[in-house]
Formats: C-alpha cells, structure tokens, sequence
C-alpha cells in the first residue's frame, strides 16, 4: 500500500507536491487522471488521497464518490474551484477537506502529518521506503514484506523510532535481548548484518544503519 495518491493533471503541480511530500518520508504515487487513480487505488491500496476536481475523463468527485463506496481513506480535495457548492458538495460526497488552490504547502503537510499521527501512527512507524506495523510486528520495504526474526523487528523499530540518535551497544543489546540474557553481545553484530542485508541498497556500504566506531550505531 502506497501512503500518498495524488490525483493532478497539473504535471508541474503535482512534482512538486511529490518532492515535498517525499521529503517527508512519504511514498508517492501520482495519477494524472480519474480513471488512472481509480485504477491505483484497487491495485494498491493508499492511506490518503489527494484529489483534484477538474480532471480529464472522470472526474475529482466522481473519484471521490467511487473511493467511498467501500473505502474510508482520508480524501483531501485540492481545487482551484471555490465556490461555496463546489466545497459542500465535496464534504458532502465524502472528502475530509477541501483546500482551495492555491493552497499554502506547509498548511498542507501539516494536515496530512495530522491525518497519518491520528490514524495510523499508533500502530505504524514509516522512514522512507520502509514501514513498521508496530501492531502486527511486521515489516515492509516499498509495500514488500520482509522476512526477518521477531529479535530483527525489534532491533529495527528501536534504530527507526530513535532516528538520527547514537544508540550504545550495550542499550541496544540490553533493550532487545535483556541484560540477564545468555546471548553474547556478538550477536547484536550479526543481527546488524542481517538487517543491513533486507534494508540497504549496498549491504556493504551501509547508508540506513550506520556504525559509530567505539559507540554503536545510528539509523538515518
């Protein structure tokens, strides 16, 4: 499942929404009409649509009215139409919000940064291409499950939830193994390994998990 939809035929517009948004640590995924979005969604699945209205062929709110029959993903409505109608007919068919073009980017991420805390944050972590559910203590790299030990998954969500941080050693071998357990610490090592092999585009040159000589390692 892709977290980000976004539905514009404005290919300058919806550039950039992609690269802000992606930024963000989102993964993005853009239609550039009603039908290909349509389309997207029953393949893939998303956790937020952003829908324009004046779309080639079928359009925003038709999208809208579709996604809703089964479906109850937050749906942002992004339109340079502001007619008071136009925003209550969108409410009313099943949008969350209607922002009106143009819209002020930072208002926007921040609408969406509520939208993923309230309702997705408690049982998953994202960074980028990967995704924790916390609840089901799984883990996904471009919505690909990743096969990994339960003591994997939890040395990897304690690296992602302390994103940017130099975790020791011994707190990381103390957190995930507990300070009475028989294993030796070498063992964090190569749980590292193999983490490294299912998360890093190089293994090798490691770019998420990285080592701190002397300390322990920092996950970016």
């Amino acid at each position: 499942m892709i977290d980000i939809l976004i539905t514009e035929d404005n290919k300058e517009l919806s550039t950039l929404m992609s690269d802000f948004l992606r930024a963000e640590g989102y993964t993005v995924t853009v239609a550039d009409s009603g039908e290909k979005a349509i389309d997207i969604f029953e393949k893939y699945g998303a956790r937020l649509v952003l829908l324009d209205i004046m779309l080639p062929g079928m359009d925003g709110f038709s999208v809208c009215e579709r996604i809703r029959r089964k479906n109850d993903t937050p749906i942002f409505i992004l339109s340079a139409k502001g007619d008071k109608s136009d925003k209550l007919n969108g409410l009313m068919i099943g949008a969350d919000d209607y922002l009106e073009k143009p819209f002020d980017i930072d208002i926007l991420l921040a609408k969406i940064a509520g939208v993923f805390k309230r309702r997705y944050s408690l049982d998953e972590v994202v960074s980028g291409d990967l995704r924790l559910n916390k609840a089901e203590k799984t883990a996904f790299r471009n919505d690909k499950l990743l096969e990994m030990t339960p003591k994997e998954f939890e040395l990897l969500q304690l690296l992602v939830e302390n994103a940017g941080k130099t975790l020791t050693k011994d707190f990381l071998f103390d957190r995930v193994w507990g300070s009475d357990s028989f294993s030796e610490q070498q063992t964090l090592t190569v749980h590292i390994k193999w983490l490294r092999e299912k998360i890093e585009n190089d293994p090798k040159k490691p770019v998420r998990i990285q080592t701190v000589w002397g300390v322990g390692y920092k996950f970016v």
